[in-house]
């Protein structure tokens, strides 16, 4: 199946995505076990990484060859100035990632499973690091043959993905909570949500009862879901397309959705159709996973072209 809306052609943009979002300084703690309710443990290991979504995403994107602009705020403290290097240094365009006097760099604690590679993140978001409406333009989007977000900066995005949609330009979002997304999903032609947001939004647990329930609700031409090692489900057109996971073995699943979004992205801008972009996004996913992280494992483009010939997916029972 194709993509009902695709990019604008390579030459007549300067990007090929720009993301609006989050970026995340995380300091991940490995333990053997998650551990019990007012009980200690020891640490394997303690490590501070790189992530959010967006971030993540273009960083990804770069890796994979394409031209990639990141908009977002840190705080002017060392875990932005780390931050902004760890995306500039990936070949991305961080002229619009601004440091806010005062303000904290957004931080996440992670702990990772050893068992399982699974985790539990714990966030603080300093208030003063949204992005403002007022401070982005047209041509900051415009300029991209995609444009990506995902949620957290509400008002300025859709402010963007008006300019994106009105431009020709196709949306896509990574959402796995709503903080007040009510007016921005309806613009969004690419809704990709986590395995539990679908269920959150609309009390269906069956998946594709949701995911008919949110493609009703928002009118977007493709909704989907990831579902963690088996894969992802999406539905255009009123058919549901199922895609399995990729057999890996796990280190750390942080960043996973990042990583899968940053697939699907590529499979959009590649021109590939739906049904190979959503093999390329768990992929994509799948690399990232084996290494601790976010960014972890996110391959060159090398590496996922070798990795598609020689994997094998997940048998779903």
């Amino acid at each position: 199946m194709r993509f009902p809306i695709v990019p604008p052609s390579r030459e007549a943009k300067s990007f090929d995505a720009v993301a609006l979002g989050l970026n995340a300084v995380d300091h991940v703690a490995v333990v053997p076990r998650y551990p019990a309710f007012n009980s200690k443990i020891e640490l394997m290991s303690h490590t501070t990484l790189f992530g959010g979504q967006c971030a993540t995403a273009m960083v990804s994107l770069s890796r994979l060859g394409l031209r990639t602009r990141y908009i977002g705020r840190v705080g002017d403290d060392l875990s932005g100035q780390l931050q902004a290097a760890s995306i500039r240094d990936e070949g991305v365009d961080v002229s619009e990632l601004r440091a806010i006097e005062n303000a904290d760099t957004q931080i996440s604690v992670i702990l990772v499973d050893n068992s399982s590679g699974e985790r539990t993140v714990m966030w603080r978001r300093d208030p003063r690091i949204r992005v403002a409406p007022e401070e982005i333009r047209p041509d900051l989007i415009t300029s991209a043959r995609t444009f990506h977000c995902d949620g957290h900066n509400v008002d300025a995005e859709i402010l963007a993905a008006t300019w994106a949609r009105a431009a020709g330009i196709p949306t896509c979002i990574d959402v796995d909570y709503d903080y007040g997304g009510e007016r921005l999903y309806p613009l969004i032609d690419y809704l990709v949500t986590s395995e539990e947001f679908p269920e959150r939004m609309t009390g269906q647990s069956d998946p594709r009862l949701a995911l008919t329930s949110l493609r009703d609700r928002f009118g977007n031409p493709l909704v989907a879901m990831t579902l963690g090692r088996c894969g992802a489900l999406a539905l255009l057109d009123g058919v549901f397309i199922e895609s399995p996971g990729f057999v890996v073995e796990t280190a750390d699943t942080t960043g996973a959705g990042d990583a899968f979004h940053a697939g699907f992205l590529f499979g959009l801008l590649e021109g590939f159709d739906v049904q190979t972009t959503l093999r390329v996004a768990n992929a994509v996913a799948a690399l990232n996973c084996t290494r601790l992280g976010a960014r972890g494992g996110l391959p060159t483009r090398d590496e996922l072209d070798g990795f598609l010939k020689s994997a094998s997916t997940v048998e779903i029972v």
